[in-house]
């Protein structure tokens, strides 16, 4: 049945006017392609640390700028919290940028505050990096976080990834990508499973590579200004055609009205993960705008870190 749902969700017209949507999508991401990146230069003294994905450099970097080099910037727990379990947060921002500071340090401190190791994700973007460079970058992290268990007191069967926006594509994408790692690999970080123990995606773009309803022209290949021929390059990243058993368990949050991404994309990626087998909960709000983080002050939209709470104390996760 979902095969069938899926294709007609390849074809059927968006319910906002594609091009009004591929507009706002490209106004909000363009304001967080502007934040200020988390400095690579970190005071050790604050007891944080940055590490590169590949310490010989990333498969297909094109330099050797900030850029071109993705990292984990860890946030440890507050002293003496520690609960054993981490999390990947990947800033959304349209793979054009990312929110570092709003969704990104500050998720990781109410990460911190309840005893969660934090690993903020400085994937590549752009055109510069078109998927799946995204995407390997994603799944590498994960990897790495579980190389680090034994350093780092980590329990290895409670390793997660929050995504935002198109951090919430990427999370879902890397939920749905992963393997068990490589036992014969050169590189001892690649023998580590990349599968997330746990999923949240927070207003998540997960049509980020449908059609628009525009001539057929995904939203993230007109965001990325990519021919039209292109598109048979990107579909496949669509992560409702990836749901299986496998699927790590997974939070949603998304408002009704979110005027950037499509609810029902989170609406139809829920029912694929129930018919999957695999525990979800979905969480959406009546009204609230795009980008809010944990919330933005909103009375309604900042209970949802309550809600996430309670679903990480529900699955042991949070001890």
């Amino acid at each position: 049945m979902y095969r069938k749902r899926r294709s007609f969700l390849m074809r059927k017209a968006q319910l906002i006017s594609a091009r009004a949507l591929v507009l706002a999508i490209a106004g909000a991401f363009t304001q967080a392609a502007h934040a200020q990146p988390a400095s690579a230069d970190i005071d050790p003294a604050l007891g944080l640390s940055t590490i590169p994905l590949w310490e010989q450099g990333a498969p297909g970097a094109l330099g050797n700028e900030y850029e071109d080099s993705p990292t984990l910037t860890m946030f440890p727990p507050q002293q003496g919290k520690s609960n054993g379990a981490a999390v990947v947060i990947a800033p959304g921002g349209g793979y054009q940028g990312r929110a570092s500071n709003l969704e990104g340090r500050q998720i990781a401190d109410w990460y911190n505050a309840r005893g969660f190791t934090a690993f903020v994700l400085k994937y590549r973007l752009g055109v510069r990096y078109l998927y799946p460079i995204p995407l390997a970058d994603g799944i590498r992290s994960v990897r790495v976080v579980r190389s680090l268990a034994e350093k780092y007191k980590l329990d290895s069967n409670r390793i997660g990834m929050t995504g935002f926006s198109a951090g919430g594509h990427l999370a879902a994408m890397v939920g749905n990508s992963c393997d068990k790692g490589k036992a014969d690999s050169k590189d001892p970080i690649e023998r580590f499973s990349s599968r997330p123990d746990f999923l949240v995606l927070s207003y998540p773009w997960l049509n980020a590579m449908q059609p628009s309803g525009h001539r057929g022209t995904p939203f993230y290949q007109a965001i990325m200004k990519l021919p039209e021929a292109r598109y048979s390059e990107f579909v496949s990243y669509t992560p409702l055609f990836h749901v299986t058993s496998r699927t790590p368990p997974t939070f949603i949050f998304i408002t009704s009205d979110d005027p950037v991404v499509s609810v029902q994309s989170s609406v139809d990626y829920f029912s694929a993960l129930r018919a999957a087998g695999v525990a979800a909960e979905l969480h959406v709000f009546g009204h609230g705008a795009h980008g809010v983080g944990l919330g933005s002050g909103d009375p309604a939209l900042d209970l949802w870190p309550t809600l996430l709470e309670a679903w990480l104390r529900g699955r042991q996760i949070m001890r």
